[in-house]
């Protein structure tokens, strides 16, 4: 129990009863974001206390932050990554209580590798709770002290920094009760909310990916049959007279293709 002088932590408030609804239902969004992103290098921002990438695959997954348990001490917008080292960053309600959320984004911007990923999560304004938040009076504590950030708002400012929106959903469509017992009685409208009203949800997490102007992947085809013979990269070599016999006579030839392996390239190079 927290002391009346003590500030509350979003740590803090996800253990209530209302916290507790929010984080249930958002834990399962993430990992849904987060399972099928590959790479080296995995990121959480902030939250050090509940893992929002256990779902993922990553050899190196950390959490950077000022709060006590963080691996990596460091400010949102100071990261001590180099530029394009990181393969996925998760934002768990860091842009809401942060004084400057393009900031942050940013600097999201430049540690991913083009193709990364990033997944947000934020408070919906255009909600029950976000209205909860515009009329109180109070807001001294977690999450009615953020400044709620709408998905519209968040889509631009991702835009200009060239992410692109591939996935994200609406949850908690339930009224900010504090006890369990009436969060429970408002369970219908989860159901009710997600195909009704969905862009009324108290939460969203959104998955969006860094694309990068000029800079195509190229990735091998899975899907060619296992006898097909793979396009190896080799060195240019004049055709022999021997070679041009088998060749006028009808031989098969067998022609290498520089460069078709599953490497990263510039247009133009």
């Amino acid at each position: 129990m927290l002391e009346p002088f003590q500030k509350s932590t979003l740590a803090d408030w996800f253990a209530t009863p209302q916290g507790e609804y929010v984080l249930r239902w958002e834990r399962a969004q993430y990992d849904t974001a987060v399972e099928d992103v590959f790479g080296f290098h995995a990121v959480q921002v902030g939250t050090p206390g509940i893992d929002y990438l256990r779902a993922n695959r990553m050899a190196c997954r950390v959490t950077a932050g000022m709060e006590a348990g963080c691996k990596v001490r460091a400010l949102p917008w100071e990261l001590p990554f180099e530029s394009a080292s990181i393969d996925l960053l998760v934002l768990p309600h860091v842009l809401e209580f942060a004084d400057e959320p393009h900031r942050i984004l940013r600097e999201a911007e430049r540690v991913l590798v083009p193709e990364g990923q990033i997944v947000v999560s934020g408070f919906n304004p255009l909600s029950l709770w976000g209205m909860k938040r515009a009329l109180s009076r109070r807001r001294i504590d977690h999450p009615w002290r953020g400044d709620f950030i709408g998905l519209l708002r968040l889509r631009d400012w991702l835009k200009l920094l060239g992410f692109e929106l591939n996935g994200g959903r609406f949850g908690c469509y339930a009224p900010p009760a504090r006890q369990a017992r009436w969060l429970e009685r408002w369970s219908f409208l989860e159901q009710a909310g997600d195909r009704w009203w969905p862009i009324t949800g108290a939460v969203y997490v959104v998955r969006a990916i860094k694309r990068v102007h000029g800079m195509r992947i190229v990735r091998p085809d899975w899907k060619t049959s296992r006898h097909s013979v793979p396009a190896l990269a080799g060195v240019a070599r004049r055709e022999t007279a021997a070679q041009a016999a088998r060749a006028r006579s009808g031989s098969v030839h067998l022609r290498l293709v520089p460069g078709s392996g599953p490497e990263r390239e510039r247009d133009g190079a």
